[in-house]
């Protein structure tokens, strides 16, 4: 893929609400009612049922002892460890449930433990959950295996840290967002630089690999001179990778941030210059920019993939182990098993009830046509290739690409006169203006979006 190009005026004029495409359909297209023996029947007949392929599993604990005032996750702010234990029971019962559906035989190769704050349990809870999973599938302690889960670096400390290695895990994801402690402040996450610090150089010498930073840029207070400082520290520290997300003010949506004071944010143009910094920065320190708002040092696995073709973007973001069936539990935690995306129940005391009832949790889905496969197929060359390989493409689903896709040229030609893609008789490709506004390119594919709506329960495309 080609190198970044900033055009200011071009970004401000293709601004607007648009889908990450962690999924397609997304998650907007999900819908109740889906027949009880749904999943059952899904998890018989799936392709990796067929062929006995690995499994991925997500584990989401929902649980904060602080709200930090940007976060949109689905998340309980609670110092009551009694709320965690029952949830932990339930989360139990639920992966017993689940692992009757698959085969032993099936390695899990990727398992990732998300929150809300993962770190809120404390080893022992955690330690039980790994114990279950082991119960019911076939976790694997293979060096290809891909085993993370996410840290508040005011949670753990070296005995944690160490438990937590223990467990299996071989990656981590720090939650740091900003350096600065104003920033700090305004989001209540206060944590100082060298908390984060120390932390990484434990993690690298109990063997973690590939260790991950979040940052949010579009922050409270933020301005290009303190972010740049944020990034220079970051630089100095050197994660492997590195997720630089959008801040996404939805506060009719997300209560918490109702707390964050709507002029202290950055006004368009500073928000469009802390991207800018962000990805001038690490890729003159080094870091690949693999697209969307993730970096990765060259040698790591990200990086790797983007190189050789193996790309993926899943509900975890860009990875290497997406084309696999997808286990996903606890609260409002999704999954895919063949042509099916699943949900469970968004709050703790439904999800409780159905468990404790002996019932999936599901709560509500979508099962994808022959027409959702095909562009989510475009919609995932776009987003981690930047190239539509049109005649492998029409081989792959027999089609003449112009004839099906005749809805979305008119726009497809926009873009082109805008310079966001180049086309040729073999391939459409993101140019170098393009890869900023990727998303606005896959949107063209989108048979649920309409270019010309506004889409308010979706983040800024910047």
């Amino acid at each position: 893929m080609s190198n970044v190009c900033f055009d200011p005026d071009l970004m401000r004029r293709y601004d607007r609400d648009g889908p990450r495409y962690t999924s397609y359909p997304t998650a907007v297209q999900f819908r109740e009612g889906l027949a009880p023996d749904l999943y059952e029947r899904t998890v018989r007949c799936s392709r990796g049922a067929q062929e006995r392929s690995p499994l991925s599993i997500y584990v989401h604990i929902p649980f904060c002892s602080s709200p930090c005032f940007y976060c949109g996750c689905n998340k309980v702010v609670t110092r009551q460890m009694g709320r965690a234990d029952e949830y932990w029971r339930q989360l139990t019962a639920e992966i017993s449930m689940r692992g009757e559906y698959f085969d032993r035989t099936r390695p899990v190769e990727q398992l990732h433990f998300g929150g809300g704050t993962p770190t809120f349990l404390p080893p022992h809870r955690l330690s039980g959950l790994i114990d279950a999973l082991a119960r019911n599938f076939q976790l694997t302690d293979s060096a290809a295996r891909d085993y993370s889960i996410e840290i508040d670096p005011r949670t753990v400390d070296t005995a944690f840290l160490r438990q937590i290695r223990s467990l299996g895990f071989n990656r981590i994801s720090l939650g740091v967002q900003d350096f600065d402690p104003d920033v700090q402040h305004a989001i209540n996450r206060v944590q100082p630089p060298d908390l984060v610090g120390d932390l990484l150089e434990l993690a690298r010498g109990f063997g973690f690999g590939s260790i991950n930073f979040d940052l949010i840029y579009g922050l409270p207070r933020q301005s290009t001179s303190t972010f740049a400082a944020t990034l220079e520290r970051v630089a100095e520290m050197r994660p492997d990778r590195l997720a630089v997300y959008g801040y996404a003010h939805m506060p009719q949506i997300f209560k918490a941030q109702r707390q964050i004071i709507r002029s202290e944010l950055p006004d368009a143009a500073t928000r469009l210059a802390l991207l800018q910094l962000a990805v001038n920065r690490l890729t003159a320190a080094g870091y690949v920019y693999i697209g969307m708002d993730h970096f990765a040092l060259p040698a790591d696995g990200l990086a790797q993939a983007q190189k050789n073709g193996t790309l993926q973007r899943s509900f975890q973001g860009y990875t290497t182990h997406a084309s696999r069936d997808l286990v996903s539990l606890g609260v409002s935690a999704i999954g895919q098993v063949g042509e099916l995306y699943i949900q469970n129940e968004k709050t703790l005391a439904k999800y409780g009830e159905a468990v404790d009832a002996g019932r999936l949790p599901a709560h509500r889905g979508v099962v994808m046509s022959e027409d959702d496969m095909l562009r989510k197929d475009v919609i995932q060359q776009i987003m981690c290739h930047g190239i539509i390989d049109l005649p492998a493409t029409e081989r792959r689903f027999g089609i003449e690409f112009d004839r099906y896709f005749d809805a979305a040229l008119p726009r497809l030609r926009t873009l082109q006169s805008d310079g966001l893609i180049d086309r040729d008789e073999t391939r459409i490709s993101l140019t170098a203006r393009g890869r900023l506004l990727m998303r606005n390119v896959a949107m063209a594919f989108d048979a649920y979006v309409d270019p010309a709506v506004a889409q308010p329960q979706m983040s800024r495309v910047i």
